[in-house]
């Protein structure tokens, strides 16, 4: 297991870095239960489970903990990538070796001592790897309600997804369930914590499919450059139809 080096001052640095990235590369990002998810913060240490859909997602999740939760905040990474990115040790990423139990009973036990107060957050991207949105079952891992059990720590469910549309930008979407006691069982937290991201995952696509956007706010969106815009409005002015003469 690769231990966290985590640096405050890098870890802001770093989490201002993704957030312009996040602004120049999507149309908009679309959050529900972010306020729950910073009170459940607030009050104590907290394991966020999530899908693992794409490249962006470490960076979401720094954006999400370091900029719009002030959390002291950790995250598991295959141990591989963080050889190849060791830069994510400094931003609070710890290594595991997936296909090693021996050194993924290490990292429950580290995990958990990083959960030791309030404002203290563990993310977990569940699957291990990326993997379809589309796919189910999700396939997370048993290592969340493992954490969750030794930790005594609440889990909060929640859901990635990037989605093209309208607009020539993908929009960002994410979602946050209400938060999970721990549960003694691990095999019945395992369970439990599959389907609450599984349904996370299905209320963003309610809104995307069928416009049910009910606790969705925009909290950035991108503005088109001033000369885009005028540039637009002047091809439209030009290429407006015209009444036929006569």
């Amino acid at each position: 297991m690769i231990p966290s080096r985590r640096s405050a001052w890098f870890a802001r640095w770093f989490a201002r870095d993704a957030e312009r990235r996040l602004g120049r590369s999507f149309e908009a990002i679309r959050v529900r239960g972010l306020a729950s998810l910073g009170a459940t913060v607030a009050a104590g240490p907290t394991l966020v489970v999530t899908n693992h859909t794409a490249w962006w997602d470490p960076l979401v999740a720094l954006f999400v903990a370091v900029r719009l939760l002030d959390a002291d905040a950790h995250a598991m990474m295959d141990a591989r990538n963080l050889e190849r990115l060791p830069f994510f040790g400094k931003v609070g990423a710890f290594g595991v070796d997936l296909a090693d139990p021996a050194d993924g009973a290490r990292a429950i036990r580290y995990a958990a001592r990083l959960l030791s107060g309030p404002r203290r957050l563990v993310w977990i991207f569940g699957q291990g790897r990326e993997v379809p949105i589309t796919v189910r079952p999700l396939g997370l891992r048993r290592g969340s309600a493992e954490i969750a059990r030794v930790a005594r720590a609440k889990v909060v469910p929640g859901a990635l997804r990037y989605e093209l549309g309208a607009t020539p930008d993908p929009v960002l979407w994410l979602s946050f369930g209400e938060p999970i006691e721990p549960i003694r069982d691990v095999a019945r937290g395992h369970l439990v914590h599959e389907e609450h991201v599984g349904a996370e995952l299905d209320r963003i696509d309610r809104a995307i499919t069928a416009g049910v956007t009910d606790g969705f706010e925009t909290i950035r969106a991108k503005r088109p450059a001033a000369g885009l815009a005028l540039a637009q409005a002047l091809l439209a002015w030009l290429t407006r139809p015209r009444p036929l003469a006569g």
